[in-house]
């Protein structure tokens, strides 16, 4: 069946495909039927338990407007966002292409987005009562040396509704925003938000995990500094990883030599290596969430044996159909 669906979808512009899956998965949303089916596979990760380890990834619902739909295909938690602290229209279209000989994807969206209020009002609205986490970004016109205040509006603002906060420091379709990965620049923002993450949770009763999300693109030296920030500014978990800038695995594609992040199957051995240097770094200390290029239950597995202790999907969900939920609750394997 979705073989048919996905025909139709990609006869329209990348774009305009998406926007029409998600008004369909808020029509799915409201229905009183489910896609279930699934296998029990609870794990329990920053003190949250997950009902299975599989989870969107952001990016597929920036806006929160079809929670309720996707948590019908049996994914384990939802990532919704990237959130700006107001809307903003993003980079020009078009800005989605499709790489179907290798199942990939580029964007240069530039987290396009109705702002964190308007997010806000649809998880409110919401019926899931699942994992849900809220991935915050800066607005394009604020300058780098001014984005920790983007990043608290939103932290507050999204704190009392979310089950963790992701802060995305790793869009390569932002303007400098992964500058914000290295040296003294990552210190202050992270010792900044935790500090609020802290004086949150006394305010509110409660704790909300804090999250990085990186890129796949850093160097071996990169990673081990990250790796020490999170650590030592006692970050509850990091996302592995964003889009890639590179284009090694489709030279020669239609559509490779567009701007923006690669997604896909083609980024999926770059996210593993970049789990399994972390995971070397971090030896437990701080849990990563595996994302980048998982294609199949192999894939999946590959991320977990290497130190994942949860993954995201978004982009193979695309070629393949909410088959591909499944077929990685059911099989995939956590050891605990």
């Amino acid at each position: 069946m979705y073989s048919i669906i996905r025909h139709a979808l990609f006869s329209l512009e990348a774009e305009n495909a998406h926007q029409l899956s998600i008004q369909a998965l808020k029509l799915l949303g409201k229905l009183p039927i489910s896609l279930g089916n699934l296998t029990d596979n609870p794990v329990e990760v920053m003190g949250l338990c997950f009902k299975n380890p599989i989870g969107l990834a952001a990016g597929a619902d920036k806006n929160g407007e079809a929670i309720d739909g996707f948590a019908k295909l049996g994914f384990g938690f939802i990532e919704v966002g990237t959130v700006t602290p107001v809307a903003q229209a993003g980079n020009p279209r078009p800005r989605q292409f499709r790489l179907p000989e290798v199942q990939g994807i580029i964007n240069r969206n530039g987290f396009n987005n109705l702002g964190v209020d308007n997010l806000i009002n649809n998880v409110k609205n919401a019926q899931y009562k699942g994992i849900l986490g809220i991935n915050i970004g800066k607005n394009a016109t604020t300058s780098i040396e001014n984005s920790i205040e983007d990043y608290l509006t939103c932290l507050r603002k999204v704190y009392p509704y979310a089950s963790y906060v992701a802060v995305n420091i790793s869009s390569p379709n932002t303007q400098n925003l992964r500058m914000l990965q290295y040296g003294e620049a990552l210190d202050e923002l992270l010792r900044t938000l935790k500090a609020e993450q802290t004086s949150l949770s006394q305010k509110f009763g409660y704790y909300r995990p804090l999250v990085l999300k990186i890129a796949p693109d850093l160097t071996q030296s990169e990673i081990v500094e990250i790796a020490d920030s999170l650590i030592r500014h006692q970050i509850d978990g990091v996302i592995a990883g964003n889009t890639t800038l590179s284009r090694q695995s489709v030279v020669g594609l239609p559509n490779a030599q567009q701007q923006g992040g690669l997604s896909g199957e083609p980024l999926n051995s770059l996210s593993t290596q970049l789990i399994l240097q972390l995971a070397q770094e971090l030896q437990g200390r701080v849990p990563i969430i595996g994302s980048g290029g998982i294609h199949s239950a192999a894939s999946g597995q590959e991320k977990i044996d290497v130190g994942a202790s949860l993954l995201q999907v978004y982009s193979a969900m695309i070629y393949q159909g909410p088959k591909l939920i499944k077929t990685l609750v059911n099989q995939i394997k956590i050891s605990q």
